[in-house]
């Protein structure tokens, strides 16, 4: 089955408008693949800014949203709060997001439910930690991530599985194409037995990591300088 491939480009806590704003002016100014699909996860301070600066052949996301679409949640932002800013997508699940700011599986799967009852596409990433992978548990890991995720989606056209091993993101090491690959398989095989045959096969898993990451980058500086 073909499947639209899908770049995701997570700018994290980066930048500020002129630095986004020259980013965003060397990507308005690129040939793009009509058959790819590219989003930029903007700081949820510059959503608008993104959204209204980038072409719209670019796509835009949060970086992260809460479980409801209002009330007393100092600092979050919501779905509806996304969609006015004229956005459509959402990372959940982020590593940074489980790891660093302590988020369970279950308010992950919470708030994967909210955003795309909300009518946001979802970005949901799985991944294991370098003693995970080290300890034989990969499988186990990203399968329970999955699962929590599977079970509060009722429409897979509106998600994109991104497999980020943790123990590549920011710490110098890489995943091999050989070692993403294994689990974007396993992964299709856990969706088919778990979910359906159909779904194994259309929805969009992507590989997330220090390699993209700096591939993004590499990418970027040699459109700013070919400009």
């Amino acid at each position: 089955m073909s499947r639209k491939f899908f770049v995701g480009g997570n700018w994290k806590m980066n930048g500020d408008k002129k630095s986004l704003g020259d980013l965003i002016q060397t990507m308005n100014g690129a040939k793009t693949d009509p058959n790819v699909e590219v989003v930029c996860g903007a700081p949820s301070i510059y959503l608008d800014f993104a959204r209204s600066k980038l072409d719209t052949k670019f796509g835009v996301a949060a970086q992260n949203c809460y479980k409801v679409p209002k009330g007393a949640f100092t600092g979050e932002i919501s779905p509806a709060m996304i969609k006015d800013c004229g956005v459509n997508w959402v990372i959940l699940g982020h590593s940074e997001r489980r790891h660093v700011f302590g988020e369970s599986d279950e308010l992950i799967g919470q708030k994967t439910a909210h955003a795309l009852e909300s009518g946001l596409g979802v970005i949901a990433c799985i991944g294991e930690k370098l003693d995970e992978r080290e300890g034989g548990i990969t499988e186990k890991v990203v399968f329970a991530q999955t699962k929590v995720i599977a079970d509060n989606v009722k429409d897979w056209t509106k998600v994109v599985l991104a497999y980020e091993p943790v123990w590549a993101i920011g710490t110098g090491k890489t995943a091999s194409p050989q070692q993403a690959q294994e689990v974007h398989e396993k992964l299709r095989d856990w969706l088919k037995t778990n979910v359906s045959e159909s779904v194994a096969n259309s929805v969009r898993i992507i590989y997330g990591g220090q390699f993209i990451h700096s591939l993004i980058l590499s990418i970027t500086v040699h459109l700013r300088s070919s400009s």
